[in-house]
């Protein structure tokens, strides 16, 4: 069952700018004790291939009852709209890698931030995207990326490849700093479109996840979850990516009245990789016009 959830106008802030969106769900005002709700909620039920509940994602300049299910893409709660365009990579570049925030790209285009617990496939995930292989550095060694790392693409948008989070060998001093660089990052982006925050769906839900996604709730910043290994097998007394992913999900909605969209993939498959692309258009092309 999926509920198709429309909100109104948002706006988020952060300390450096503001910036207003009408997504139809991605409201992240927090009141007190924190929990993320949406404005406005129009809902119903449609049929899905979906194996648990969900609430849908409904992009701007689309009804919640122009929707039926072929407009949602599969393994996902997103609704296709009029602003998804052409979603092809044609061309690639890496532009530079950031010590800092103040030292990236100063420009007006669009972005979006893939960040996720190291080892969770971020890397392969931005190679699988641009099918370029090693355009982000990919190693056995988890935590090798440690700069903010822009990608051109188009020559009209970015992608940026940001330092994974929860390295278990890095020191002490190194986390805090890759907090403190990044949280500036998230801070000071007016040209931030939304963070592709990945979640290694092969695994149970881990309380880092859930933390950073309620820190960049908290501090108004749209996010999209991206599971991935969602090609894994269910392991000895585990469980398999879909049961993962709905018992994460079960757990975001204790501070998400309305859950953000969200996506399964697969670096190894494929899975996943152009429904991503497009509800990433329809993102960019809206926050373009």
């Amino acid at each position: 069952m999926i509920t198709v959830v429309r909100s109104g106008m948002l706006r988020f802030f952060s300390p450096s700018f503001s910036h207003t969106l009408s997504f139809s769900s991605s409201s992240l005002s927090i009141p007190n004790p924190p929990k993320l709700s949406f404005r406005n909620p129009l809902s119903r039920s449609i049929s899905t291939h979906a194996s648990f509940e969900t609430q849908l994602f409904i992009p701007p300049g689309i009804q919640p009852h122009e929707v039926d299910n072929s407009a949602v893409l599969p393994g996902s709660n997103i609704a296709v709209g009029p602003y998804a365009g052409d979603s092809r990579i044609k061309d690639v570049e890496f532009v530079k890698s950031s010590s800092r925030a103040k030292d990236c790209p100063r420009d007006d285009r669009p972005e979006f931030a893939v960040l996720g617990r190291s080892n969770v496939g971020k890397s392969s995930l931005v190679n699988s995207l641009v099918r370029k292989r090693e355009i982000a550095l990919t190693s056995k060694k988890p935590g090798k990326t440690q700069l903010i790392n822009h990608f051109l693409v188009n020559k009209s948008w970015y992608l940026v490849d940001l330092p994974g989070y929860g390295f278990a060998k890095a020191s002490e001093t190194a986390k805090t700093d890759w907090s403190s660089f990044t949280k500036g990052y998230f801070l000071n982006r007016n040209t931030l479109v939304a963070v592709l925050l990945l979640i290694d769906a092969s695994v149970p839900p881990q309380k880092i996840d859930l933390d950073c996604a309620n820190w960049l709730g908290r501090n108004n910043i749209p996010l999209t979850f991206v599971f991935t290994k969602c090609d894994k097998m269910k392991v000895a007394k585990g469980k398999r990516p879909d049961e993962n992913i709905r018992d994460f999900q079960e757990l975001i909605k204790q501070n998400y009245k309305q859950h953000p969209p969200w996506i399964m993939t697969s670096s190894v498959t494929g899975l996943g990789r152009d429904e991503l692309l497009l509800h990433m258009s329809q993102l960019r092309n809206y926050w373009d016009q």
